[in-house]
């Protein structure tokens, strides 16, 4: 990316100034979801959409995703199972890069793991689009999570408590009723470009 006003140049995934001026420097990153519109919507009845601006649309490709797609990929990274454009959910950790190849995330939702010492829950919502990661603890205690099944609305149980949780990370009904899980953020990507910002990143392994 490029700014009007310095003219420098910035990193897409990180915010960081890697050209110009303002070299040296990053933007403040902000939390933020990967949902479908209609799990956001469900969430937040009265949310407002950016609306487009008429007299900017043709400078953008409505379609350009299937066309990149093409494009040869120069970065590889041999000695892995994943392929260059595999997908996966990034999240870092204490200073420490995971990558969870978004296949095994559609087969294992909820994936309960580790890295450093902080305990891990990432989920993908019903819609098989919608995903985001936890920390894993209850009430200061690591606690697993598995989905519970014969329900109308998705929701996952704790093992530490019993209590019921919904997609928000918040308990709605048992013990912990009310309180919630701290989010961390996770980054969906192509494994090339995830692997290119994080040189050490690890694979989660099922």
């Amino acid at each position: 990316m490029r700014d009007k006003e310095t003219g420098t140049w910035w990193q897409q995934i990180t915010g960081k100034a890697i050209y110009g001026p303002m070299k040296g420097t990053a933007l403040e990153l902000i939390s933020s979801d990967e949902l479908t519109f209609g799990e956001w919507k469900s969430e937040i009845s009265n949310g407002q959409v950016l609306a487009a601006v008429k007299k900017d649309a043709k400078e953008y490709d409505s379609n350009w995703e299937p066309e990149v797609a093409k494009l040869p990929v120069v970065i590889s990274f041999p000695g892995t199972e994943l392929k260059s454009r595999d997908v996966v959910v990034g999240l870092e950790v204490g200073g420490s890069a995971r990558a969870y190849p978004w296949a095994a995330l559609l087969k294992q939702s909820p994936i309960i793991d580790r890295v450093q010492s902080t305990p891990l829950l990432i989920a993908v919502a019903s819609d098989g689009k919608s995903f985001r990661a936890f920390v894993s603890r209850v009430d200061g205690k690591d606690a697993e999570f598995f989905l519970q099944n014969g329900t109308k609305d998705w929701a996952l149980l704790d093992t530490t408590t019993a209590s019921q949780w919904n997609f928000q990370g918040c308990a709605i009904s048992g013990p912990s009723a009310g309180k919630c899980l701290d989010r961390i953020s996770a980054l969906k990507d192509y494994w090339f470009n995830w692997r290119n910002y994080h040189p050490d990143t690890t694979i989660y392994k099922h």
